[in-house]
């Protein structure tokens, strides 16, 4: 039985979440998300004991896997209505900066011309130095704007310069002087 699958998925206060055949939808304080769950998995909402439930009809490998899947995408659901998701990149590099004017995030990166990333409209991205946060409800999307973002300049594996995320650790390579003797 899949862990994730198995174990229920609780509905915080001021979260509403309403299905209507296959697809649920979450509403709560920072906004609403919704998503078609797939036709074999059954999903069922507990008002009482504020529960969503998620089981699956066979113990195929395809449902399995399915059944912590749909688990994992609602519980993403719930907690970005509630607290919503942040990803954070820094911009390293001498002369690297980024600004955001308007609804555009304007990337100097050492060319010639300024990058220019357009923001999605239910996207939140705030400069603060050399940090670049990127927030908003849907994990997917934020995730993937980060990846957008940082591919416009990856960090370099000789000096490190680049745009990466917080928490990545960058392996260095040496030059080609370090391995003459």
């Amino acid at each position: 039985m899949s862990r994730i699958g198995k174990s229920p998925i609780p509905i915080p206060d001021g979260v509403k979440v309403s299905l209507k055949g296959n697809e649920i939808t979450v509403e709560g304080p920072k906004g609403k998300l919704s998503m078609n769950i797939h036709p074999d998995m059954k999903v069922s909402v507990d008002e009482k004991e504020k529960l969503i439930k998620v089981e699956r009809p066979t113990e195929r490998s395809f449902h399995k896997a399915l059944h912590g899947t749909t688990a994992a995408l609602i519980r993403n659901m719930v907690k970005g209505v509630t607290e919503g998701f942040t990803v954070i990149l820094e911009v390293q590099g001498l002369g690297y900066r980024a600004s955001v004017k308007g609804n555009k995030l304007e990337l100097n990166l050492g060319k010639s011309h300024p990058d220019i990333y357009e923001i999605p409209k239910d996207i939140k991205i705030e400069v603060k130095g050399n940090e670049i946060h990127i927030s908003g409800i849907d994990k997917q999307k934020v995730g993937q704007v980060a990846a957008h973002i940082r591919a416009f300049r990856k960090p370099d594996p000789y000096k490190g310069k680049g745009i990466r995320y917080k928490d990545e650790v960058l392996k260095l390579k040496p030059g080609k002087a370090a391995g003459k003797k």
